[in-house]
């Protein structure tokens, strides 16, 4: 008797719930409708590998851990970029229509399935961390703030939330070229601050780099980078401003403007 109570109650938590899926190519698609049967506990993940056990299974969606470690999931869920595998269905109304669609800012390869290989040029193009001189590996020592502070950056899944709600690349894609985005301009700032970074001994110059070469100066601090970074990395208030001041102490600081000045009369 109580087991079947037990079953009952739960088969009560079920319901069907209204799906918006986008469908197509590179070439074009459109929204397609779906009823599909969500549980208790689920997340969308889950509901969308459900649409495709039973109603399209020819759909393409890209994810791997489900468990919001790897940032494959990443769609844009009622119009918000998200991963999948962290949003629960819990946090919507049984009556809603739940839209997923796949990353704006990036070309569409097919359904859910976008083109981020930008990211990976981008990545490519931000110089690494130069080792100091005459310290061997093994042997850099550094005071604990300011690994906590580099560690916090470290966190990033790549799953390129930032990138995508960045209206400098999500609404402009002539801007691609010259803009790194946000999660590569965090590595930038990261390197920046590392304490045993040798990059100016070696005649590289962040600071410089990070307006002439990443295209710092496009990014207007709207703080949406940070709003749906899935690990809570404070991206505007601890990456990106703190470069940009320091990127502008560099250019117009009187005392360096001087000390530069003085500095190419004695060459």
């Amino acid at each position: 008797m109580s087991a079947s109570t037990g079953t009952s109650a739960s088969a009560s938590t079920a319901y069907d719930a209204k799906f918006r899926v986008w469908r197509g190519d590179a070439e074009g698609g459109e929204l397609k409708d779906f009823a599909v049967e969500v549980n208790d506990g689920e997340v969308v993940l889950d509901i969308i590998h459900r649409l495709q056990a039973t109603q399209a299974a020819d759909l393409a969606v890209r994810w791997n851990c489900k468990a919001g470690k790897c940032g494959s999931c990443s769609a844009e869920i009622n119009g918000r970029p998200r991963l999948m595998c962290m949003t629960r269905m819990s946090v919507f109304s049984r009556e809603e229509t739940i839209t997923v669609t796949p990353l704006r800012a990036f070309p569409v390869i097919r359904d859910l399935v976008t083109d981020v290989s930008f990211n990976y040029a981008k990545a490519r193009e931000v110089p690494s961390f130069v080792p100091p001189p005459g310290v061997a590996a093994g042997e850099y020592r550094m005071q604990q703030v300011d690994v906590d502070r580099s560690q916090e950056f470290r966190k990033c899944i790549e799953c390129f939330l930032c990138q995508d709600t960045c209206h400098v690349v999500r609404d402009h894609e002539e801007n691609k070229t010259a803009f790194a985005g946000p999660r590569f301009l965090m590595r930038v700032a990261e390197l920046d601050m590392h304490p045993l970074d040798a990059a100016g001994e070696s005649g590289l110059d962040r600071k410089k780099t990070a307006q002439d070469e990443h295209g710092l100066g496009y990014c207007n601090i709207t703080k949406c980078c940070t709003e749906v970074c899935p690990e809570h990395i404070k991206i505007t208030d601890n990456a990106l401003i703190p470069l940009k001041e320091r990127a502008v102490d560099r250019k117009y600081d009187p005392l360096v403007w001087l000390g530069n000045k003085i500095r190419r009369r004695g060459e």
